[in-house]
């Protein structure tokens, strides 16, 4: 799935009033973290990942990583945040149509 600028901007401004749900330590990527993070996205779609390290490269590699094994999308990566998309099924956030 990719999204296309409108969706992302969209998916943004969705996410601008939310809270980190998952938080990712110094123990990193772990199977329950991965349960964890599964869970919020089936139940909210769109969410919010703090990451604890200082490293800018370090978290968008946990990012990136995060996205390969959840299947969600890349939304937004600001300092110490990244916003994560998955569409539910049935999908509750109807995103603006492809152009």
């Amino acid at each position: 799935m990719s999204l296309t600028t409108h969706q992302t901007r969209y998916l943004r401004s969705l996410a601008h009033a939310l809270k980190p749900v998952v938080m990712i330590g110094n123990k990193g990527i772990t199977d329950s973290l991965l349960a964890e993070l599964d869970n919020a996205l089936n139940f909210h779609e769109l969410i919010k990942v703090s990451i604890a390290s200082d490293d800018r490269e370090a978290r968008r590699e946990v990012t990136q990583a995060l996205c390969e094994a959840s299947g969600a999308e890349t939304v937004q990566l600001i300092g110490r945040i990244s916003v994560l998309y998955r569409p539910a099924q049935p999908a509750r956030i109807v995103l603006p149509k492809k152009a």
